[in-house]
């Protein structure tokens, strides 16, 4: 991109000040942002979006008293391009990464958690970040961060029993102890361990809360990056599933597979952990100026002897994770917000993980680069749905070893096409969520403008074709 993002950001920083929240809800103070993700997570695995079996009532809550999303999307169909999308408010024709290779944000980059740092706000990350290396400039202290706490590379982040985590750039040894995978895309940096004594989910949740603590008298930005309900896909080296968990709680007798029992159980505990989160807010005074939203970067996985079929984890869709198909990248997202957004409100507006960033600049008063992918939409979480401005597409390209696969939804209508060369399938989301009917020969007119728009949202990077990890 030849638009400078950092100067931009020098540039505009300080004026964004005037331009508080308070221009937009009549409240002169800023409100505190926490952007929970889920790792992994399908449309169908929250009890607010149809799941029978896995219980999740803290989650339902939130939707209950806030907003639930049917149509938003993450950046990619696995991790490392989808959280970029999220972080720089660009989808995956023109963000830095786009595929889960080794290539790190780079300090012309601006994130949300710039966006906010420059109008007073303290910056936490704690979990996933697999935008940069120790050493790189994509550390998440180099891109806005004031705290981090986690993981920084993807592959490391399969173990949830580590034998160290990142404080900001000091490493946090762990007491647990792991044997390396030798071979493959993993070697060296994937890990199943041998003792487990601290499982780094737990971990992450007592660093947020400790977080909320510090910040409770400023305005803050928490982005809580859980891993759940990722597998661990090195787990076969110590002969266990990857669906890694203490224990399996409320699912221990149940007549199921190992794997699904121990992938109910860590979406559970991280329900759980989300209702003690949001009552730390209420005893300290804070809910009514938090924004919480929620969401995961991708669609439902089947690894680490996991069956995304078993609980039904993708809902209606078709599809899963490393799919541009809807259940590869449409995802739950809920939005709550006492007093602020409508409890039990639902929205069908299409939006996507570049979306966040706007949103998030103008819910606290900062300035939003004129080459954002994104629209905030606030007016739709404040109700104010004549205001909301709407995506003409939303675009997708996902990355391997090259451009392999694109997807555009444009309205009703979402276009895909697993090479450059390919077909394009045609389908209307109206009426066939379940993208079972390919339409494109009764649709030609359409089929020609997805066309355009898949051969225009893609720009050329410096860093493709990428080093794959």
């Amino acid at each position: 991109m030849h638009f400078n993002r950092r100067s931009f950001l020098k540039t505009t920083g300080a004026a964004a000040l005037g331009l508080s929240f308070a221009w937009q809800c009549g409240k002169s103070k800023q409100p505190n942002i926490i952007y929970i993700l889920a790792d992994d997570l399908g449309y169908g695995d929250l009890g607010c979006y149809g799941q029978k079996n896995i219980k999740t009532p803290n989650l339902d809550q939130l939707a209950a008293e806030g907003m639930r999303f049917t149509d938003h999307y993450a950046g990619s169909t696995v991790c490392a391009p989808s959280r970029c999308c999220l972080m720089t408010g660009l989808h995956t024709g023109h963000a830095r990464i786009r595929g889960n290779g080794n290539v790190p944000l780079k300090p012309n980059d601006v994130t949300v958690a710039d966006l906010l740092q420059s109008v007073g706000y303290s910056t936490g990350l704690v979990g996933k970040w697999g935008l940069g290396e120790a050493g790189s400039t994509g550390i998440p202290n180099e891109q806005g961060f004031d705290f981090f706490y986690g993981y920084l590379n993807q592959v490391r982040a399969h173990n949830y029993y580590p034998t160290f985590l990142w404080r900001n750039q000091e490493k946090v040894e762990l007491d647990n102890k792991v044997v390396y995978a030798e071979e493959g895309y993993a070697k060296g940096l994937g890990t199943a361990a041998t003792k487990r004594e601290q499982y780094s989910h737990d971990l992450f949740t007592r660093e947020a809360f400790d977080f909320v603590e510090r910040h409770k008298d400023d305005p803050f930005f928490l982005y809580l990056a859980y891993t759940i309900p990722h597998a661990n896909n090195e787990s076969h080296l110590v002969d266990r599933h990857g669906m890694e968990v203490p224990d399996y709680g409320i699912y221990k007798d149940k007549d199921w597979p190992e794997p699904q029992k121990g992938h109910a159980a860590m979406i559970t505990r991280m329900d759980r952990d989300i209702g003690q989160l949001v009552e730390k807010l209420k005893q300290r005074g804070l809910d009514e100026n938090t924004v919480i939203m929620f969401s995961s970067d991708n669609g439902p996985h089947a690894e680490g002897g996991f069956d995304p079929a078993f609980n039904d984890s993708n809902g209606p869709l078709r599809g899963i994770k490393r799919d541009l198909y809807e259940g590869g990248i449409r995802v739950p997202m809920i939005a709550w917000w006492p007093g602020r957004i409508k409890a039990g409100s639902t929205t069908d507006l299409p939006s996507a993980f570049w979306d966040v960033l706007p949103t998030c600049a103008q819910l606290g008063g900062a300035p939003i680069p004129n080459d954002t992918d994104g629209i905030s939409f606030l007016p739709t979480l404040l109700g104010n749905t004549d205001d909301q401005k709407k995506h003409e597409f939303l675009y997708w390209e996902f990355h391997w070893w090259k451009p392999t696969r694109q997807a555009v939804r444009m309205g009703r209508w979402k276009g895909f096409r697993n090479t450059p060369t390919a077909e394009i399938e045609l389908f209307d989301l109206k009426t066939d969520i379940s993208e079972e009917n390919n339409i494109a020969d009764h649709h030609p007119e359409i089929v020609e403008q997805i066309a355009e728009i898949m051969r225009t949202a893609h720009e050329e990077s410096e860093n493709w074709p990428f080093k794959k990890e």
